[in-house]
């Protein structure tokens, strides 16, 4: 009676201890995709040295695509393109009134 008592509590043990064990769900790879997706850096007229777009002249705060590090300062450019342009030529684009102070 002992024996079949013992072999019982035994593997029943066993079973639950062995339930616990399942493997469990990785959601890492799951948080990093959806912090990735959600973090989208918009840049604001703070954040640059410069008013105007040097390409187009159009106000910083109208809205910032992308920004350049051009002789210690940031400049921001409403699209690609007006980036683009200004770095064939940076010395045409840029003048001192667009700048901040």
């Amino acid at each position: 009676m002992k024996n079949i008592l013992f072999a019982v509590i035994f593997f029943g043990g066993i079973i639950i201890t062995s339930c616990n064990n399942q493997p469990k769900e990785d959601k890492s790879t799951e948080a990093i995709a959806a912090t990735t997706t959600d973090t989208v850096i918009k840049f604001t007229a703070a954040m640059v040295d410069n008013k105007r777009d040097p390409s187009c002249g159009m106000p910083v705060v109208a809205g910032i695509e992308d920004t350049v590090h051009y002789k210690g300062k940031i400049l921001g450019f409403c699209s690609q393109d007006c980036e683009n342009d200004f770095l064939k030529n940076p010395e045409k684009g840029i003048t001192a009134a667009d700048l901040k102070k």
